[in-house]
């Protein structure tokens, strides 16, 4: 996932289909009853489950989708050659097979991979499933038309760079092969050693070329799914799914699809999603929310009623909101400044700008406090809970500044409870207390998105934040910290314009391992690596807090999504 402030209808769409969303296990046991509410827990087949989301589900063609693990929507009717593991907390953080039947088969440096397609795959209509509707799948979202999908193909495939898709360029990409029906064959520029997660996005969604209907496939993609759509409003406003007859979950061990519909209902706000979850009057009873979480005052209402508490799922995703230093601008172009704002920083007031420690974890490391990323604990310049100005002075005089200083922070002025004014009058505060003044300078959202990601006009100091497209530490450091990933000319996320041989080195060698276990390992030591050149300021790591109704079964949440899998749940 990319930055959830360049991206966030597709953020929406990683939790969801990110378009998110989105430490300690991701679900609810300590909450609630993590398999559902109600008297009788066992879930059943039937019923309809109502969705309330204030993002629509727009761009509803696997093409267009910029997902993680499949989505969550998206997932009931896309299925993958791999998926997320659907189980609760980090169990759930694993890749296991969907479409294929495994994970895939890599040659020996991991630069060619193949995977063979289960037998008795079927689409809505009872077609079968092919390896050459999977390639065909995945050329089409190289059509500029159908673009919005994670960039990676076009980056791994042999030649893909300046392919165009199949309506323009029919002879299709020579670095997919299909040598049978059941078998596709992938070759990379470079070893990637994650081809398994990418795997999971719904660029690999087979669509048959005979259904093909270009831009309006969104109206009515072909299932290969436990449901079909059959109602498409207003560009995913409003979506209807019913069963699709010929889905079989002999062949699908991750969907339970226990409901005879879902009905998904966008558009709203997020006060009244609560409202009505809360309520749990008539079809709100069976209802659950993939993109809206409690905000401080909500929660805090829910704690004290033990029937509300009761149906909050928690969740934890692979998120990290920090502050960022430009070191080609002074005076952060001096790394002892920079550590002296690190210590400096008071964590425990962030967290409550952020809502509090319901909402919000501190953090001292970049990447994620979960296993699949590789975290791996570091305090480098240890501030406590509350700072620790004497050493930020101390340091300060040694950068030359035994007077203080004076700096700006930029932030957005969007209410997010992450880069927010919230945020920065926080950290404002703290360091003050280390003889730093800063200046706030508010920015509008597109405004302030512009400024940070364009190296020409990024800031010295400013708050970001970063998600990843899938729980490893590859899609987390390499966007920010390879110097072979800067953009000069277009959006940037290498925030410290870092260029360091090594670490684009061990980059590398890590994408070269198929051992993810041993690949974590790895991606936790580079982020302590990373960590001491202070290039960065990790804050804290988001808690979702989301409300589902009382019929509503079967929880499960994720490490990898961190909000409930609605392809787990029953409401019958």
């Amino acid at each position: 996932m990319r930055q959830p402030s360049v991206r966030a209808r597709r953020v929406a769409a990683a939790s969801v289909s990110l378009v998110l969303a989105a430490g300690a296990a991701a679900c609810g046991p300590k909450d609630n009853d993590a398999k559902g509410a109600g008297g009788d827990s066992t879930p059943h087949k039937g019923g309809t489950l109502t969705v309330l989301n204030a993002n629509p589900q727009q761009d509803f063609d696997p093409a267009r989708l910029y997902t993680s693990g499949g989505g969550n929507v998206p997932s009931l009717v896309f299925r993958t050659l791999t998926t997320r593991n659907r189980e609760d907390g980090a169990a759930g953080a694993k890749v296991v097979p969907d479409l294929a039947t495994d994970t895939g088969r890599p040659n020996k440096d991991a630069t060619v991979w193949t995977y063979t397609l289960k037998k008795g795959l079927k689409y809505e209509d009872g077609t079968p499933i092919t390896s050459a509707d999977i390639k065909y799948g995945i050329e089409r979202s190289f059509a500029p038309e159908l673009s919005g999908g994670a960039p990676y193909l076009r980056d791994w495939l042999v030649g893909a760079a300046d392919y165009q898709g199949p309506y323009k360029d029919k002879k299709g990409l020579d670095a997919i092969e299909t040598p049978d029906e059941r078998t596709i064959v992938f070759h990379l520029n470079k070893p990637e050693g994650e081809f398994p997660y990418l795997a999971t996005q719904t660029q690999f969604t087979p669509v048959p070329k005979s259904k093909d209907t270009g831009t309006r496939y969104e109206e009515h993609p072909v299932s290969s799914g436990p449901y079909k759509v059959v109602e498409n409003e207003n560009d995913g406003e409003r979506l209807v799914l019913e069963r699709n007859t010929h889905w079989s979950a002999t062949t699908d061990a991750e969907r339970k699809a226990y409901p005879d519909k879902i009905d998904v209902r966008s558009g709203l706000d997020s006060s009244v999603i609560n409202q009505r979850l809360s309520a749990s009057q008539g079809a709100d009873a069976a209802a659950v929310t993939t993109d809206t979480n409690l905000g401080p005052a909500e929660l805090a209402k829910v704690t004290g009623d033990k029937d509300l508490a009761s149906r909050v799922g928690t969740g934890h995703f692979g998120y990290t909101n920090y502050l960022a230093f430009n070191p080609s601008t002074k005076p952060f172009d001096n790394a002892k400044v920079r550590q002296a704002i690190s210590y400096a920083i008071d964590r425990s007031s962030v967290v409550n700008a952020a809502g509090g420690s319901a909402l919000a974890e501190p953090a001292t490391t970049f990447l994620p406090d979960q296993k699949s990323f590789g975290y791996t604990p570091y305090d480098l310049f240890p501030a406590g809970k509350a700072g620790d100005p004497a050493k930020a002075r101390a340091l300060l005089k040694e950068a030359g500044h035994a007077n203080g200083l004076t700096i700006t922070l930029t932030h957005s002025n969007a209410k997010d409870f992450e880069t927010s004014p919230e945020i920065a009058t926080a950290v404002q505060d703290a360091l003050k207390k280390a003889g730093i003044t800063v200046k706030l300078q508010g920015l509008e959202e597109n405004d302030y998105s512009d400024k940070i990601h364009d190296v020409k006009s990024e800031p010295g100091f400013f708050l970001a934040h970063w998600g990843a497209d899938w729980p490893s530490g590859g899609p987390f450091l390499a966007p920010i910290f390879d110097g072979r990933q800067i953009v000069k000319d277009g959006a940037n996320f290498n925030t410290g314009l870092l260029n360091d041989k090594s670490v684009n080195a061990e980059i590398d060698a890590i994408n070269k391992l198929t051992d993810l276990d041993q690949a974590a390992e790895r991606w936790g030591a580079l982020d302590k690596k990373i960590g001491e050149k202070a290039l960065t300021v990790p804050l804290f790591h988001p808690v979702y807090k989301r409300l589902y109704g009382e019929d509503v079964k079967n929880i499960v949440i994720s490490d990898w999504t961190g909000v409930l899998d609605i392809s787990q749940v029953a409401v019958k």
